[in-house]
């Protein structure tokens, strides 16, 4: 950034008029007691706004306003290019517009005047102290480049002639119209309107006929007349009694087999399977496909029997090494596969027991009374019932 400095001539003292020192008063009640100086932006551009630019004696004044050190308000003056530190003209100051947009459609032309009427360098007054000038980034008008900026008025659409016309009538006192230097509306079209040109569509029949000019095209729903889909439902309404398993009225010797050992079988599950009398894994193992059907439906888990190759597990639970070390056993997904984890399909088969016996910490890791691997089954069984629950209301 450029250094900016404050002119090498101030004026001897600054004061607001009446009128500006009533409004700072409410600049600065705006603030809570101690932030005062957030105001300090406001405040030097009211003064520049009074006097056409910030000086010295400005500084001051607005400092003591603030009760901030004058280097402070000094920084802020220096730092915002916006703040005029030396004087400007007393008709007019001009900032042109010297970005990309305006720069291609001529701001050097725009330039060339400043520097032929006024001075050849910026931030000068002209020889009679009536314009001054300076180049400025974007000033918002890009569509109607090239522009300048005179006080709060922007005048676009310029060309070199138009420019110089427009100094001479500010220069002579004449009012000057702000906005395009063209016949166009604002950033309307040159030459006017491009788009709903038709005079028919503004006139007084149009608006009172009442009558719409579009022609209203029925919405085409083909999908009434489309086939609806059906789902052919499996038989299992067709089971009778006739499929249902041996069941027993109450466990064998009053111990009924832990059937949550079976992957996929949790403590509702099981519980389920009590209440329809299935208490052992050789009950399970003896099952048929008709059996497993029966039981399917009473689980509402369809499927899940033979997916998680329930009778497999049984039969391997039901005797052995497996059946006493509390491990699910091992148990073929098809006779091309080798042994998987039962429940846990493409996983590593499990390690074997301990030479001793005794079973794995994680298999028999507890939490709260009840195993890991239980909780996780419960999660599921819940999670199923739910989805089940939802197939049979929509069905």
């Amino acid at each position: 950034m450029s250094v900016r400095r404050l002119a090498d001539v101030q004026p001897e003292s600054f004061a607001f008029s009446d009128a500006n020192m009533a409004w700072a008063k409410k600049e600065i009640a705006k603030y809570p007691e101690g932030r005062q100086a957030s105001a300090v932006i406001s405040l030097l551009w009211r003064a520049q706004d009074q006097e056409g630019w910030v000086t010295e004696p400005a500084i001051d004044a607005v400092a003591a306003m603030l009760d901030m050190p004058k280097i402070r308000v000094l920084e802020v003056a220096t730092f915002y290019t916006q703040f005029n530190l030396a004087p400007v003209g007393d008709v007019a100051h001009i900032q042109v517009c010297g970005t990309t947009p305006c720069w291609l459609r001529g701001a050097n032309d725009i330039k060339d005047v400043c520097k032929r009427r006024i001075h050849a360098d910026q931030h000068h007054r002209s020889s009679d102290g009536k314009f001054s000038w300076e180049e400025v980034e974007c000033l918002g008008a890009c569509v109607n480049a090239p522009m300048v900026l005179i006080g709060s008025d922007t005048f676009e659409d310029l060309t070199a002639e138009t420019f110089d016309r427009l100094i001479d009538d500010m220069a002579a006192g004449k009012r000057v119209e702000p906005g395009p230097q063209v016949d166009r509306q604002f950033a309307a079209p040159m030459g006017g309107p491009t788009t709903l040109t038709d005079p028919s569509l503004f006139s007084r029949e149009a608006r009172d006929d009442g009558e719409p000019r579009v022609e209203v095209v029925e919405p085409q729903n083909d999908a009434d007349d489309a086939p609806v889909a059906t789902v052919e439902k499996s038989d299992t309404s067709e089971l009778s009694d006739a499929d249902r398993p041996e069941t027993l009225s109450e466990a064998r010797d009053g111990k009924p087999d832990d059937l949550k050992r079976i992957s996929g079988v949790g403590p509702k599950i099981e519980g389920i399977l009590h209440s329809l009398g299935i208490y052992h894994f050789d009950q399970i193992a003896a099952w048929q496909p008709r059996e497993v059907e029966w039981v399917d439906a009473q689980l509402k888990f369809k499927g899940r029997i033979a997916r998680e190759n329930w009778i497999d597990q049984a039969k391997a639970l039901g005797g052995g090494e497996a059946a006493t070390s509390g491990d699910k056993p091992e148990v073929l997904a098809n006779s091309d596969q080798a042994p998987i984890a039962a429940g846990k399909p493409n996983a590593a088969a499990p390690s074997p027991p301990d030479p001793d016996g005794s079973i794995s910490q994680a298999a028999e890791k507890k939490i709260d009374g009840q195993s890991t691997e239980e909780k996780r089954q419960e999660k599921i069984e819940d999670t199923e019932a739910h989805e089940a629950a939802d197939k049979d209301s929509a069905d």
